[in-house]
């Protein structure tokens, strides 16, 4: 894992998000590309599998890297920057999700968490685009970030190949109507319309 700066501002941003069934044995893995910053939907890829390893926390890259590779690699138009629904940096091993899926990828990668598993912080103020740090270990490995005036806010950290102060840049620039980014939501949409055709099916 390296957290070194982009190359070039992102044309491309993804997001990357799985879903198991309720029983936890079939897992379905989504990814969506959209332009940036102007947001447009480009692309968006599914895929299906046996789940390869039981829920554990802190583990989620045993359980969801194959699926979201295998939809990663039915994109036609691959993005130049990839959020993750999961940690990066702020993970008890340093290698979260983020982390794990873009050394597999080999593409910069953001965690964009909605809970916290390591670290601590202040809670940032109340306006959109309000950070605090999120402190681990003596050293800071994220931001505790708002995107959206008065919403809840995430757990932000680095996951490969990108700086914090990018990864903050980034997410906010990909907040629309919704407080979650919308690659992310858009990721989140396809993997539970995948799990709920299947077991229509």
């Amino acid at each position: 894992m390296k957290l070194i700066p982009l190359s070039r501002p992102p044309r491309l941003v993804g997001g990357a998000d799985a879903i198991c069934d309720r029983g936890g044995r079939r897992i379905f893995g989504a990814l969506t590309v959209f332009t940036f910053p102007d947001l447009e939907l480009v692309e968006e890829a599914g895929a299906e599998a046996a789940c390869p390893f039981p829920y554990r926390s802190g583990l989620l890259s045993f359980r969801e890297v194959p699926i979201l590779a295998a939809a990663y690699q039915k994109l036609r138009r691959r993005p130049h920057v990839l959020l993750v629904d999961g940690q990066g940096l702020a993970h008890p091993r340093g290698l979260g999700l983020a982390s794990h899926l873009g050394l597999v990828l080999n593409v910069p990668a953001i965690g964009v968490a909605k809970s916290r598993l390591v670290g601590e912080g202040e809670e940032p103020g109340p306006k959109a685009g309000a950070s605090s740090p999120l402190i681990w270990q003596g050293r800071m490995v994220g931001l505790i970030l708002r995107t959206q005036e008065g919403k809840k806010p995430f757990y932000l950290s680095p996951g490969h190949l990108i700086t914090l102060a990018e990864s903050k840049d980034i997410v906010l620039g990909c907040v629309g109507r919704w407080r979650t980014p919308e690659p992310l939501r858009r990721a989140d949409r396809l993997s539970r319309q995948l799990r709920a055709e299947a077991s229509e099916g």
